[in-house]
């Protein structure tokens, strides 16, 4: 089969790692790339960048480069608008988390892939730690009985490193209302994807937010403690923080269910902490790759190299599409229903 041809929008951290991945599939070839900084301001992965044309302008790119599909890796509040131009240019795109800043974004882009007949790819590489599979094989196996509670605790740290320039000058996206979306959306989607991939969609019932430590960065909140009810009459709760000192403190999902208990751990919640379920022996599961590494501050796994490859795979014929769009859809939905609950006026 001939392959794949790549575009990748947004040369930023992310932006990088999808093309150094595109470079690296023996399927796939890198044929354009989209930015606003010029050739000699970008930094460009090893191995890519003399070859590749660069264009400004999205409209530009659509119009001038053969491509089969577009990584969409700018800053969250440009994903709906940008992955519309690619669709409506008849381009597969694959959007980095998360899908859109809101429900009717997601809604509008599942519509459009419908009509033009295209593939929406999501991104939520934390489904591909070893942990995060087997505990989902667990629960959709009925082996730890009625879910009765889930926990998610996230408490990672952003301080000034990550919200100024090494000038000390606010950064172009981070902490913008517009552009960023707040942290359930930038820190903690993947988690959230976790939550949903794993129980179902769930049912807000109450939220309370804060902004402790940032208000001189973002006017958003940076800590908030939910309450949720799971499909099937479970109680959860997701305590999430940005506010966490000098760097990443954990991540950990605890299950608790009729027949047994299960906690995920870790800064990125995938270690199996612990596992205490009837009829079912501990696992030896296999090690998860490294966070992806953004100098002064860490991400979640850097798993991308499986998403990439389902790409290739599902246009080449031979598989379905990972992460759809109404998984991604899921994940904004419940932010967004978060979001709704924390208002004062919702409070009760």
């Amino acid at each position: 089969m001939a392959s794949i041809r790549f575009a990748v929008v947004g040369l930023g951290h992310i932006g990088r790692r999808h093309a150094s991945l595109i470079a690296a599939q023996p399927e796939a070839t890198l044929v354009g790339v989209c930015d606003v900084l010029d050739r000699t301001a970008l930094r460009w992965p090893e191995g890519v960048g003399e070859a590749v044309p660069l264009y400004a302008g999205l409209p530009e790119l659509l119009t001038e480069v053969a491509c089969d599909v577009v990584c969409v890796c700018t800053p969250n509040g440009l994903h709906a608008a940008q992955g519309l131009a690619c669709l409506r240019a008849g381009r597969h795109v694959v959007i980095e988390k998360p899908l859109a800043l809101t429900v009717a974004e997601c809604d509008a882009l599942i519509t459009e892939a419908e009509r033009q007949r295209l593939h929406i790819f999501g991104v939520m590489q934390n489904r591909y730690s070893p942990a995060a599979a087997w505990l989902r094989e667990v629960v959709e196996g009925g082996r730890l009985g009625e879910i009765l509670q889930v926990h998610v605790d996230c408490f990672w740290n952003r301080d000034h490193r990550y919200y100024l320039s090494d000038e000390g000058l606010p950064h172009p996206w981070h902490g913008d209302a517009a552009l960023d979306g707040g942290v359930l959306f930038t820190q903690f989607a993947h988690f959230i994807d976790l939550l949903c991939w794993t129980f179902g969609p769930i049912a807000v019932t109450a939220a309370r937010f804060a902004n402790q430590t940032h208000a001189a960065f973002h006017p958003f909140a940076d800590t908030g403690m939910v309450h949720f009810r799971l499909a099937d009459g479970g109680l959860g709760s997701l305590n999430f923080s940005t506010a966490i000192w000098d760097r990443n403190f954990e991540s950990t999902l605890t299950v608790i269910g009729q027949r047994g208990t299960v906690k995920l751990g870790g800064q990125y919640m995938n270690e199996l902490r612990y596992c205490h379920v009837e009829g079912l022996s501990v696992p030896t599961l296999a090690p998860s790759a490294p966070p992806n590494s953004y100098g002064p501050y860490q991400g979640s796994a850097a798993n991308h190299h499986f998403v990439i490859d389902n790409v290739v795979d599902v246009l080449q014929g031979r598989a379905a599409v990972a992460t759809t769009a109404a998984e991604g859809r899921a994940v904004v939905h419940a932010i967004e229903t978060i979001h709704w609950a924390s208002k004062p006026d919702q409070a009760g």
